[in-house]
């Protein structure tokens, strides 16, 4: 059978790869607090090697996407995991601030590439918004383990461990792509509508809304394990709320699929970032264990559930895919900012400052997708369709 996104030997090299490219929202917190316990680094620098790691990925997606359609996604998604798997092998036999920080820079750039291509192929399938909540539940799936395994290995073979562990994803996945990566299936009328170079105000507006959601999620989300240890909660305990996040997060993507066409994406836009920044105040000053606990463990369904309804609302703006494709881009802009903004802020003003953070950006997160639903000139109608009012 031929692998297509319609089908399973197709759609699970995409999950396999939407989890490789999207470790970060998974990882972020075993990440920053491994650079800083392991490594030594003070917040600041651990949250700016995550960040090298985001602008990478950013400035290669904003690359690819507009490329989308005229090169292989087999061959660009592959390579792209292979070169991360590589970056991320050479980081585990290095600990100075230098040479991470270009391995980290150039392993963002490959993943960058690769879910690119990821992105933009799920965004050519027949229902992209179903099988965003597809390799979503995969997404919360792969959380349960590497939360539940990865803490533990790094306590015990010290950081380059988090390294390998990476590497070994990225080549998961890169196998997966050369094996079986997907062809998409083509929509009605691309053909004409690709011709079209710019993209509508409206979509604009969607991705710089994910943008703000994406940077609290980074920013929050870095700090998470840090919080819960400097806090005097134990190690055992904040693992076990991380363990507990990552089986919290295989809900929020098939519930999204089942309330596809009962609730309104246009609100799921507009309650996410108030839903995220008060999760992210209870987190960030709340000083007993439940009260750091309970809210912690929903941070990042906010993110999986408001996304899979925001990337169901794009594909629909603009058909060519070529938005989505730029989802890394869309995401890690924000991310890329999070982690030293976060680090940052927690250096300078306490955790506490994350939270009010956090409200600031939702703020100007609801006001953006207030106005993705904004009347809009449609792109391009066919001859034989009327214009959309």
């Amino acid at each position: 059978m031929k692998a297509s996104t319609e089908n399973w030997s197709g759609r699970i090299p995409l999950m396999l790869a939407h989890c490789a490219g999207m470790v970060d929202l998974v990882a972020l917190p075993v990440w920053v607090g491994a650079l800083i316990a392991q490594y030594q680094f003070t917040p600041q620098q651990a949250g700016g090697l995550a960040t090298l790691f985001l602008i990478g990925a950013v400035i290669s997606s904003l690359f690819f996407a507009p490329r989308f359609n005229r090169i292989d996604s087999r061959t660009a998604a592959a390579a792209g995991f292979a070169i991360a798997c590589l970056a991320f092998f050479a980081a585990a036999f290095v600990s100075d601030f230098a040479p991470l920080a270009v391995l980290h820079f150039v392993a963002g750039v490959a993943i960058g590439c690769a879910l690119s291509f990821t992105h933009g192929t799920i965004a050519h399938s027949a229902n992209p918004h179903r099988l965003f909540a597809i390799v979503g539940m995969a997404l919360g799936v792969f959380a349960i383990v590497f939360l539940g395994i990865t803490p533990n290995l790094i306590a015990a073979f010290g950081g380059p461990m988090l390294f390998r562990t990476f590497a070994v994803i990225m080549a998961v996945a890169a196998i997966a792509a050369i094996v079986a990566f997907p062809t998409a299936t083509a929509r009605s009328g691309e053909d004409i509508i690709e011709e079209v170079s710019h993209l509508r105000p409206a979509v604009w507006f969607g991705i710089a809304g994910v943008s703000c959601m994406a940077l609290t999620q980074a920013m929050m989300f870095s700090f998470l394990e840090r919080i819960g240890i400097d806090r005097g909660f134990g190690r055992e305990a904040v693992t076990g709320v991380l363990i507990t996040l990552g089986f919290v997060n295989l809900f929020p993507a098939p519930l999204a699929a089942l309330l596809e066409r009962r609730v309104s994406p246009h609100r799921v836009l507009f309650v996410g970032p108030i839903v995220q920044a008060l999760i992210a105040l209870a987190i960030s000053f709340g000083s007993s264990f439940p009260a750091y606990a309970a809210p912690a463990i929903f941070f990042a369904a906010v993110m999986i559930f408001s996304h899979t309804f925001a990337f169901g609302v794009l594909s629909k703006l603009d058909p060519t895919a070529r938005a989505l494709a730029g989802t890394p881009a869309m995401l890690m802009t924000g991310s890329a900012v999070g982690p030293i903004l976060g680090g940052t802020l927690v250096q300078g003003f306490g955790y506490g400052s994350l939270g009010v953070a956090a409200v600031v950006f939702a703020v100007i997160a609801v006001f953006l997708f207030s106005k993705v639903h904004a009347p809009d000139t449609p792109i391009l109608a066919a001859p034989d369709e009327p214009k959309a009012v």
